[in-house]
């Protein structure tokens, strides 16, 4: 599991990660989030497209982020997610929580 995080001209801090969001690498995203968070960026872009897999405890650190960046004043939104976590996240009814976008432009088109 790598995320690699870029912040936008706009603010927008984008965290692109890539595998598997699993019981062993969900402790790393709930990290990353919180780091950017800790620097101030509250507005969340996390580019799931390199994902190929997540399972409850992915879901857990997805809805953790939501929650330290809704706290701290911001937002998660989830960017480009694979067919199986896109799956997952409908399955789940997650998909209602947690919206995916198309891309980083559109997470946060006003």
């Amino acid at each position: 599991m790598n995320i690699d995080t870029s912040i936008r001209p706009d603010g927008v801090a984008v965290l692109a990660a890539e595998g598997r969001i699993n019981l062993v690498t969900a402790t790393a995203v709930r990290r990353e989030v919180q780091r950017v968070v800790d620097e101030g960026h509250t507005r969340l872009a996390l580019d799931l497209s390199r994902v190929e897999f997540i399972d409850s405890s992915g879901l857990g650190a997805l809805v953790s982020g939501l929650k330290t960046a809704r706290t701290a004043g911001g937002d998660l939104r989830l960017v480009a997610a694979s067919e199986q976590v896109a799956g997952v996240l409908r399955l789940t009814n997650l998909d209602r929580i947690l919206r995916v976008y198309p891309g980083p432009d559109d997470a946060y088109r006003d």
